[in-house]
């Protein structure tokens, strides 16, 4: 089994001054240690003006910053908004492949549509809308990292001409593409479309079982890969904080997963916010010792010794998980206790998960082999364009020998004069 760790960056207010500087510089400070104890991926959300609950806006240069304080661990988008008027999909595909470049082939393309209403309707996104945008565009981004050149695009939520997308990503065809899931609907369409399922509903591993089962059957009978590659994968997101005391586990991790929940919801589900002036910690306060984790949708178990986080990794390697990702970050949960939690949790748990990984990993590589070439036999690739379909197009002053340059100053007429005789020679070569 392969482990990662989560960033929302999470900041519940009062807000001091630094707050955010110290919470990004610990957040790298934590993903460097990850690194250097083995732990396999750092995953960055992407949201906006979701305040308290994510102030992890422009994840791919957080993703950069770990870059360059790490050597393994692998980097992952958890995710990256795909709609368009969040990132146009050229400027995701330059993204992802300079990331991939700068972090030495070390990149995960989480994608997802958001589903708050802040984001949605602060980006003017339909949200009818955004599960078929999120297609369209992850699709046309896969491409545009695979070939060369992109041909183009008419679609229904965005369009663009002939182009060239660079740079190339160092894993080619593109870096591994994720989808973010939150039921046993995404599960299926990750599973259709070939591509890794990111979790968050925290599940118990008995319900996690059926989602596996679902997952590969799907993949076996049904996968049109969307990208140009496949990454069959379940991945599913869990609290964590380890400590050889049970009760200091639980006083370390339980408050700020409880207010990562609550956020959670305060967001999506119950809350009335006020831009700039609503304090969700407070209200969190005023019910905090009301609220039991089944309130807030479970998902505790990842919150204990180094014996009961065992067994509870160990219940979702049966049932199949191969990944489980930790919610380290929440609330107010202190970064000295993160590390420590996370050194214990490396140095007792992880080394038998990591024993026979690779063996895992290949063996499943041979058993899936056969449905991965009868899925690749049934995707419609986009046509590659010939030497001769590609179109020229001239620069915006190519015709600067027809404009009359007598009125411009002598230096702008030294350089007109130079691109004019520049283009004659150019177009006599051609000739």
């Amino acid at each position: 089994m392969k482990f990662g760790i989560f960033y929302e960056h999470q900041i519940p207010r009062p807000w001091g001054e630094g707050s955010e500087l110290k919470l990004f510089q610990d957040a790298l400070d934590q993903v460097e240690l990850a690194d250097k104890l083995g732990i396999d991926h750092a995953w960055e959300v992407e949201h906006h003006f979701l305040e308290e609950y994510s102030h992890s806006s422009a994840p791919e240069v957080f993703l950069a910053a770990a870059s360059q304080r790490t050597k393994n661990i692998r980097l992952g988008h958890g995710i990256v908004l795909m709609p368009p008027n969040y990132n146009h999909p050229a400027r995701v595909a330059e993204r992802i492949a300079t990331l991939d470049l700068v972090s030495n082939g070390r990149v995960e393309w989480g994608t997802g549509e958001s589903a708050s209403r802040a984001e949605l309707e602060g980006f003017g996104i339909d949200p009818a809308e955004r599960r078929a945008m999120w297609r369209e565009t992850t699709e046309q981004v896969a491409n545009m990292l695979a070939m060369d050149p992109y041909p183009g695009f008419q679609g229904k939520y965005f369009s663009m001409p002939v182009r060239n997308i660079v740079p190339k990503p160092a894993q080619r065809p593109h870096p591994p593409i994720w989808v973010a899931c939150s039921n046993r609907d995404t599960i299926h369409l990750a599973a259709q479309l070939g591509i890794g399922a990111l979790t968050f509903a925290f599940i118990d591993p008995a319900e996690a079982k059926h989602w596996v089962t679902d997952y590969y059957e799907t993949f076996k009978r049904e996968c049109v890969p969307i990208g140009h590659t496949v990454n069959p994968n379940i991945a599913m997101v869990s609290s964590f904080s380890c400590h050889r005391d049970e009760q200091e586990a639980i006083r370390r991790g339980t408050d700020g997963f409880r207010f990562f929940q609550f956020a959670l919801g305060h967001h999506y589900n119950f809350g009335q916010h006020k831009p700039g002036r609503s304090d969700i910690w407070a209200q969190y306060v005023t019910v905090r010792d009301k609220l039991g984790f089944e309130a807030l949708g479970g998902g505790a178990g990842g919150i204990g010794t180094p014996d009961q986080l065992r067994e509870h990794v160990r219940k979702f390697a049966d049932a199949g998980v191969d990944q489980a990702v930790f919610i380290q970050q929440g609330g107010n949960n202190k970064h000295e206790d993160i590390c420590e939690d996370l050194e214990l949790f490396a140095g007792e748990v992880m080394p038998e998960f990591k024993e026979k990984e690779a063996e895992r990993v290949a063996r499943k590589a041979d058993e899936l082999a056969p449905y991965v070439e009868a899925a690749f036999k049934r995707k419609q690739w986009m046509k590659e364009l010939t030497d001769e379909e590609i179109p020229r197009f001239p620069a915006y002053g190519f015709n600067i020998a027809e404009v009359d340059i007598s009125s411009l100053p002598e230096a702008q007429q030294r350089r007109a004069l130079a691109m004019r005789r520049m283009r004659e020679v150019i177009l006599a070569e051609s000739k």
